[in-house]
């Protein structure tokens, strides 16, 4: 999901966004923190690969609208997809560089999600940018995700997306957190940073907690600092997931953290989230991943300035 969307979003579920306030808009940005990571866990037991380099058996396919510019204000008759299309038109298994990847077109939104339930886990992957890009995102950075905790039915969000958290992946903002679904709520602490357009949130270490809440002011937070490499290279994305806390790593470089992470229950009971699938996204942009394992671990690695 994106971020340059936020404004419009909040506008939707009704929330007003005050900008240009003495909180929000502070008269200088503090400086990019330099982070790095400790205490890495080692395996509690064997890697294994969710991607077999062959086929997308373990995987099973959501597509949102066939027009996708009407998915966050949509469409009166209008219907999702629902599941991928025969002829291997959105997602695929090709060769790149030398080895089998999984393709992701982008043109039409919605998520590859993989079939395994995953908790206290450290995923890997590697991803890079194609070379096409499509409407409505044509004139905008590259946009996917990796969507972890993944749970309820496909397509409640905007009728795309299943609930679940976000690790961002978009040009300048990989690792960004981002809460994909009304029920969810995770805490970080945060930075307000003027240069972002609202929410203007920037995770901090040691910065001031915020409760992330869709359809709030709130809903996501911005990545320490940009680690991505340039387009067209490969990049590698660590997600480090104990109960119900996690740590977004990309290249090496620790950029997020989140704890409490929960759902909220109808009678308003916050109730931990500690388990799910993983969604690949599909939002705008042609995009590879590979090289996509999972191994158990038992604590989460620190995030500390580094010097």
């Amino acid at each position: 999901m994106k971020r340059l969307s936020i404004i419009g979003l909040l506008a939707i579920a009704g929330v007003a966004v005050a900008q240009g306030s003495p909180e929000q808009t502070p008269a200088m940005a503090e400086p990019a923190q330099r982070l790095r990571l400790v205490d890495v866990p080692a395996a509690s037991g064997p890697k294994r690969s969710l991607f077999d380099g062959r086929d997308l058996a373990d995987w099973d396919a959501w597509l949102g609208y066939a027009d996708p510019s009407i998915t966050y204000r949509g469409a009166p008759g209008a219907s999702p997809i629902g599941t991928a299309r025969p002829g291997n038109q959105d997602f695929a298994v090709r060769t790149i560089d030398g080895a089998p990847a999984i393709w992701v077109k982008g043109e039409t939104w919605g998520s590859l999600v993989n079939k395994a339930d995953l908790r206290d886990y450290h995923l890997r992957l590697q991803f890079k940018w194609g070379t096409k890009r499509y409407a409505p995102r044509l004139r905008e950075a590259q946009n996917n995700g990796l969507l972890y905790h993944t749970h309820g039915e496909p397509g409640a969000v905007f009728g795309t997306w299943s609930p679940s958290v976000e690790f961002e992946i978009m040009r300048g903002s990989t690792g960004m957190v981002v809460m994909v679904g009304k029920q969810l709520r995770g805490r970080t602490d945060v930075v307000t940073d003027p240069r972002l357009i609202a929410p203007q949130l920037r995770y901090r270490l040691g910065g001031r907690e915020v409760d992330m809440i869709n359809g709030t002011p709130t809903w996501n937070v911005e990545a320490a600092t940009d680690a991505e490499r340039p387009t067209g290279e490969w990049n590698t994305l660590d997600l480090y997931v104990v109960g119900d806390r996690a740590v977004h790593v990309v290249n090496g470089v620790p950029v997020a953290q989140i704890r409490d992470l929960a759902t909220i229950a109808p009678d308003g009971t916050r109730v931990p989230l500690t388990h799910g699938r993983i969604q690949l996204q599909s939002e705008g942009a042609e995009t590879w991943f590979r090289a996509i394992t999972v191994e158990p671990i038992k604590t989460l690695p620190r995030i500390v300035a580094a010097r």
